[in-house]
């Protein structure tokens, strides 16, 4: 599969990602965004993100740009970087996906692209590589994972965690450091668990029932009141209660959004219909998946107090909110540690455990899943059949009451007469075939979920 432009950014096999096709996409980066200033540079842990990293440096510099480069950091690390120098940046990330396959990340001066610029990137490939007669120098920074850390410290106070006993599972996300440096510097006691050299592609959508498991077993053992994590570069939290089941994306953001008293919320429509029966917003936009399209719906806000999050958990921050200890500065990417530690700290002011406080919400669960191998033009295919003919839909997608109707925002999104929810989409930036589910318990939600993959299996 041909590396291509997808939900986050440029994403392909190792193999097909080559130093020729690195700069080639970098080249257009810089001339489509009218780069200005240095360009900063991060990277993941994978074996492979040394090496583009390098390809992008020497791209940059050879074309006249000094270049910033941060080494291994968090993502939204690297975008607060940038955007508080007003200067552009490529993340080397493939994020979750399996350690074979990587992937560019761009961020203009405004902050993360969206779709117009990918269009303008695509536009511009293939140029003969650009030579300035002085070349940029590498200038190397460890500060920006620091002033990471103290926007969130900063913000909650020395105090916020005291009393909790908090696991994080690091494997070989880029922030395992960080996470643990944050968490015990809001007073946290830190249980450090499962620190692996190997790449561990965790998705925190779609995590598998061995993972489950093995969470709620260090629960157990270690007296935890919740445990944290992220996928490979920090742009997605996970969390789980004390008993180690975990708390979905799309409801760490609306409790995250509810405390920073967020007026507006845009969200995509895979997202845990629970916000609109949560009440206290003036309006939740739902989007297409993908961040560019939810930052696409944020900027329509205009200026209103408004946040974005998505379904993986992934949580944007488009105004200036107040902490219990200090501002939080907007950041126009998805970001992990915000919906980690506002939930956390409500936990801890209200006297009460993470589950009590998910417990609290509208009744509605969630589940997700998806195929992995699948050829996109395969599931697309046969996802356009299932659009087209609605007697074929309805004998193959067999559900326990009739269609209330479908959403074809993103995908197919089919709502039941019982209010229980299939949606059905191939993944933007993977050979993958993804399948959510919602219905008024967990069990339910689980069950429809497994019946559903049931049936891909078989028709894909």
């Amino acid at each position: 599969m041909a590396p291509k432009f997808g939900t986050s950014g440029l994403r392909g096999l190792v193999t097909d990602l080559t130093d020729l096709l690195v700069q080639d996409y970098t080249q257009a980066f810089l001339t489509a965004a009218s780069v200005k200033g240095a360009l900063h540079v991060g990277r993941d842990l994978r074996i492979s993100s040394p090496r583009i990293a390098r390809a992008v440096v020497d791209t940059a510099t050879r074309a006249g740009f000094d270049v910033i480069d941060h080494g291994a950091l968090p993502t939204p690390a690297l975008a607060l970087a940038a955007l508080a120098a007003n200067e552009a940046a490529i993340m080397v990330t493939g994020s979750h996906i399996p350690a074979d396959r990587n992937g560019l990340k761009f961020y203009t001066a405004d902050g993360e692209i969206g779709k117009s610029d990918e269009a303008g990137i695509l536009d511009a490939l293939g140029r003969p590589l650009s030579e300035a007669e002085q070349p940029g120098t590498v200038h190397l920074s460890n500060a920006s994972t620091e002033a990471f850390q103290d926007r969130y410290i900063h913000a909650f106070g020395t105090t916020a965690l005291s009393g909790l006993r908090i696991g994080v599972y690091e494997h070989s996300s880029v922030a395992r450091d960080v996470l643990v440096d944050v968490l015990t510097g809001l007073g946290a006691d830190v249980v450090r668990l499962a620190r692996t050299e190997q790449f561990v592609p965790v998705d925190t959508e779609a995590v598998d029932a061995d993972t489950r498991a093995q969470l709620a077993g260090w629960c157990r053992d270690n007296a935890l009141d919740a445990l944290v994590s992220t996928d490979g570069d920090a742009d997605r939290p996970m969390v789980t209660d004390a008993s180690g089941s975990i708390v979905p994306g799309d409801v760490l953001g609306a409790l995250t959004a509810r405390r920073l008293k967020a007026r507006v919320i845009c969200t995509p429509v895979s997202s845990n219909t629970l916000v609109d029966a949560l009440g206290g917003f003036d309006e939740i936009k739902r989007t297409r998946i993908g961040s560019p399209y939810v930052i696409a719906a944020m900027a329509e806000a205009d200026g209103a107090d408004v946040v974005g999050y998505e379904a993986n958990g992934g949580f944007l921050l488009g105004f200036e909110a107040s902490g219990p200890a200090g501002p939080i500065a907007p950041l126009m990417t998805r970001d992990c540690l915000l919906p980690i530690v506002t939930p956390l700290s409500a936990m801890r002011e209200a006297g009460t455990d993470l589950a009590s406080l998910v417990a609290a919400l509208p009744p509605r669960f969630t589940a997700s899943d998806r195929l992995t191998e699948i050829p996109t033009e395969r599931s697309g295919a046969w996802l356009a059949e299932m659009i087209q003919h609605d007697d074929r839909r309805q004998i193959v997608l067999t559900a326990d009451s009739p269609e209330a109707g479908i959403d074809l925002t993103d995908g197919l999104r089919i709502t039941y007469a019982d209010d229980t929810v299939i949606h059905l989409r191939p993944s933007g930036n993977a050979p993958e075939f993804r399948c959510y589910t919602e219905a008024e318990t967990p069990e339910r939600a689980a069950a429809l979920l497994e019946k559903t993959l049931n049936m891909l299996r078989q028709a894909l």
